[in-house]
């Protein structure tokens, strides 16, 4: 009995107002991000609606039979917006709703949340020592996740998706540390190699992440990795790429 999606795209949202803020901030060396409001709420910018159209347009040029049929998204507006723009692009049927779960949400950065690297040096300089002493994989600040807990709340998400999406196409919109964590349990990693990955680069913004069911692989079959941080969609749309790396403080990412 197959339990496991035919095919399974991983998609980091597009640029948010947030991304560009935070770059600005680190540029100017400053200890907060200039950002109001909840991360919760933080839109896409200008830049992201264009990547996430041309993503669209690349899965919309695919053979109907072969695009996204169902479609998870995290409940954040960045990852929302660039859900639905993929759709309106062509990228996934119009009818179908792009299903909101909160186990997708952006990992939670608690106190430190809208600080940059240096401002938490700065301002939590003892949570500074927690985290290079427990590593960001293990190191929790008070209000937030870890990866691990970040792991354990996508354990049950992917339960969900072989129980209710066996043999089906689908597609998951969220953020970088997510796509990392997806990685980490699909493909039985242990922490040194997934934060190995972490470092060989950034996740793009509408960076793809793909993965096909093989029957041979275990008992039941399982997803092998096909693609990672695949940027071609956007770059071949003539669109800016844009990545921003995961600092142990409030990416919005």
């Amino acid at each position: 009995m197959i339990r496991w999606p035919d095919r399974l795209w991983i998609v980091r949202h597009g640029q948010s107002a947030g991304n560009v803020a935070r770059d600005a901030a680190h540029a100017a060396s400053l200890d907060r991000i200039a950002v109001s409001g909840r991360d919760v709420d933080v839109p896409l910018s200008p830049l992201g609606e264009r990547q996430s159209r041309a993503l669209g347009r690349w899965f919309a040029d695919m053979p109907a039979h072969g695009r996204p049929e169902a479609v998870l998204v995290s409940p954040y507006a960045r990852a929302i917006r660039t859900a639905e723009l993929i759709r309106d692009a062509g990228g996934f049927p119009p009818g179908e709703p792009c299903c909101r779960d909160e186990r997708l949400r952006e990992k939670e950065f608690g106190i430190l949340d809208g600080l940059t690297t240096p401002g938490v040096a700065r301002v939590f300089p003892e949570q500074a020592e927690f985290r290079r002493v427990l590593g960001k994989f293990y190191h929790r600040p008070p209000g937030g996740e870890s990866w691990c807990d970040v792991i354990a709340r996508l354990r049950s998400l992917l339960d969900t998706v072989a129980l209710h999406h066996p043999g089906e196409r689908v597609l998951i919109v969220a953020h970088q540390v997510v796509v990392l964590c997806l990685r980490y349990i699909l493909e039985n990693l242990d922490e040194a190699a997934i934060l190995a990955i972490d470092q060989e680069g950034d996740v793009a913004n509408c960076g793809v992440t793909e993965y096909r069911f093989d029957a041979d692989r275990g008992r039941s079959g399982g997803l092998v990795l096909e693609r990672y941080n695949y940027t071609v969609p956007v770059e071949g749309a003539a669109v800016q790429v844009t990545s921003a790396k995961d600092p142990p403080v409030a990416a919005r990412g």
